[in-house]
C-alpha cells in the first residue's frame, strides 16, 4: 500500500489529541500497536492516503460503485462509501441509507448499531452510470463511526490538508 507521510510526522511520537476515538466494528480484536496505528490514521497530523484502496476493493467486491453521500439540509459531503445493486434496492425500498462494506462484504446500513442514521431523500448518478450520489437527511447526529473532543459523532471530512506541508489540521476540535 502506497501512503504519502510527511517526514516531518513520522518522527513525531505526540500523543492523539483526542480522547474519545470509537473503532470500528471488528476492531476490538486488533492488539495494541494495531489500535495505535489506527489511531494515528484517523486522529494524527500525518497524511497517509491509501492510493490502493479502489484496487483492493475491485479485487474483493464485485459489482460495486463509489457514492458520495451528502447532507441535504447542508449540501456538506459527509461520507464516500460503496453500493452494490443489492444494496441500492435496500436503500430505495426503505429510504434509508444502506451501502456495502468492502472490508465485511455484506450490507452495511449506517447506523443500524450506532443510531446515527440517515434518510434516503434523492439519488442521483453521474454521466457514465458509474458513481451515485446520494443526499440524505440525517435523523440523530453526524455520520463517522469516530467521535470528536466532546464525544459526539462528526462527519468523515473533519481533516483539512495544508497543501504546502501534507500536515492534516483537525476542523472540529
Amino acid at each position: 500500500m502506497r501512503k504519502i507521510r510527511n517526514p516531518k510526522q513520522i518522527r513525531r511520537s505526540e500523543k492523539p489529541k483526542t480522547p474519545n476515538v470509537r473503532f470500528p466494528r471488528g476492531v476490538e480484536a486488533l492488539g495494541t500497536e494495531e489500535r495505535n496505528e489506527m489511531n494515528q490514521l484517523e486522529e494524527g497530523t500525518g497524511l497517509q492516503l491509501d492510493f490502493s484502496k479502489i484496487a483492493k476493493v475491485a479485487a474483493n467486491s464485485s459489482g460495486v460503485l463509489p457514492v458520495a453521500v451528502q447532507n441535504a439540509g447542508t449540501g456538506e459531503v459527509i461520507l464516500v462509501a460503496y453500493t452494490n445493486e443489492e444494496a441500492m434496492r435496500e436503500a430505495f425500498r426503505t429510504r434509508t441509507l444502506v451501502l456495502w462494506s468492502t472490508s465485511r462484504n455484506e450490507l452495511w446500513e449506517k447506523g443500524k448499531t450506532s443510531g446515527e442514521s440517515f434518510e434516503l431523500v434523492e439519488a442521483y448518478v453521474n454521466c457514465e452510470q458509474n458513481s451515485m450520489l446520494y443526499k440524505v437527511r440525517p435523523r440523530r447526529g453526524n455520520i463517522c463511526h469516530t467521535k470528536n473532543r466532546d464525544g459526539q459523532p462528526r462527519n468523515c471530512f473533519y481533516r483539512r490538508i495544508n497543501m504546502d506541508t501534507l500536515e492534516l489540521h483537525n476542523l472540529d476540535t
